[in-house]
Formats: C-alpha cells, structure tokens, sequence
C-alpha cells in the first residue's frame, strides 16, 4: 500500500510534539530522528505524486495529438484508410 504525504507529515508532527513533550534527552533526539525520518518520506511522497500528475498530463497531450493527427490524416485522404 502506498503512503501519502498526508500520511508521512502527520507522523511527523506527531513525532514533533512528541520531541517537545519529552522530559529525557535521549527520547527527545529520538522522537527528532523519526521526525526528520518523517519528514523526508513526505517530501518524497509528495515528489513522487508530483512526477505522476506530470507523467499523466504528457500522456493525455501525447493522446491527443496523435488522436488530432490520425484525423488529419483521415481528412486528407478522404476519410478512406490507408
């Protein structure tokens, strides 16, 4: 199952104020390593969902033209096939 960022920033705000309540050093500076481990599997989840809208879009406008391009070529000979 795949995570989103949604997902992985809320892990790292629970992570943060886990940091802030902590009364020990040692869990303190663990809560901020998982913080930080958090953080940058939201900004990667983020990318990665980015790079999907991105990759959708080419593949919509790739379509297109060539949907346009087989009716021009659909006009040009008469609508007969080739």
């Amino acid at each position: 199952m795949s995570q989103t960022y949604t997902f992985y920033n809320q892990r790292a705000e629970e992570s943060a104020a886990e940091a802030e309540a902590a009364k020990l050093a040692n869990v303190r500076e663990r809560a901020l390593r998982s913080e930080k481990t958090w953080r940058g599997l939201a900004e990667q989840a983020r990318k990665v969902e980015h790079d999907r809208a991105k990759a959708e879009r080419e593949r919509a406008e790739r379509r297109e033209a060539e949907r346009m391009e087989q009716a021009e070529t659909a006009s040009a000979s008469g609508g007969m096939p080739n």
